[in-house]
């Protein structure tokens, strides 16, 4: 092979190793379809996802007997105990139907006729309400929380309280980064009790 035509296969192949890059880059055709671990691409955070490890975290330390039922009450604002959101309502359900997932049983507050609930407000329950309402509802124990919010975290509290002493049976803490979308569930539908 000659010099000349050495260079030209060397420049052709020099040329090709600079376009390879370029060629493996996703181009307007291909298609995202979404992480491998199933969280959706418009949330950065999965609010299901952290839910449900908080409930599997509790429920590691909570001496609970699968044949009697719990109660979960509506997470509230930890300044204001009579005040929640969405937020802290979706918490909740989130919370219980990972608690069903793992096979327990749980009541379904907004379908009872004996507990006391107006429309959007949530099955909020105090202290004073918890012996009562568990009771009631031949409840083992019931799941109630709390949440504050800073410039950068959501803070998340809950606890499983026995309905006679209001005993804490199992607790856990963890936290959500501040992102938009739990703030527009903050925001939204804050509710008064």
């Amino acid at each position: 092979m000659n010099r000349r035509n050495f260079l030209s296969a060397s420049a052709a192949k020099a040329g090709l190793l600079l376009a390879l890059p370029a060629l493996t880059l996703p181009g307007c055709s291909s298609f995202y379809y979404g992480d491998k671990a199933g969280a959706a691409p418009w949330f950065p955070t999965n609010l299901i996802e952290a839910n449900h490890r908080a409930a599997d975290a509790l429920l590691a330390n909570a001496p609970l007997d699968a044949q009697h039922p719990i109660l979960v009450a509506t997470l509230v604002n930890v300044d204001r105990l009579t005040e929640s959101s969405r937020l802290g309502r979706i918490f909740s359900e989130q919370i219980a139907g990972r608690m069903v997932q793992r096979g327990l049983r749980v009541v379904e507050l907004k379908l009872r006729d004996n507990v006391s609930l107006q429309r959007d407000q949530g099955e909020l329950l105090l202290s004073r309400e918890v012996r009562d309402v568990g009771q009631s509802h031949d409840a083992q124990a019931v799941l109630v929380g709390t949440y504050a919010a800073s410039a950068t975290a959501l803070y998340i509290s809950l606890k499983l309280v026995t309905p006679a002493g209001n005993a804490v049976v199992a607790a856990h803490d963890y936290a959500v980064p501040m992102e938009d979308n739990v703030r527009v569930l903050l925001a939204n539908g804050a509710l008064r009790y």
